[in-house]
């Protein structure tokens, strides 16, 4: 029996594409939310739990597009 998808195969232009966008985000919304932190209250550095943990995200991301992606068979 063989399943059948209406959903387009992943190829590696769209992980590549994915990548670029999610870095592009977080480049643009790590600087806001810093510059929101800045213009409020400054007495906890509330942006540096969630700048480490979005670049992880984006780091894992990198891996699995470029450095660890399975073969796709389009």
């Amino acid at each position: 029996m063989t399943h059948q998808s209406n959903w387009p195969a992943s190829t590696k232009e769209n992980l590549k594409k994915g990548f670029r966008i999610h870095l592009l985000v977080f480049l643009l919304a790590t600087p806001a939310l810093w510059l929101v932190w800045y213009l409020t209250d400054r007495t906890y550095m509330w942006p540096l739990w969630s700048t480490p943990a979005w670049g992880i995200g984006v780091l894992f991301h990198y891996l699995g597009a470029f450095v660890f992606r399975k073969p796709v068979n389009s």
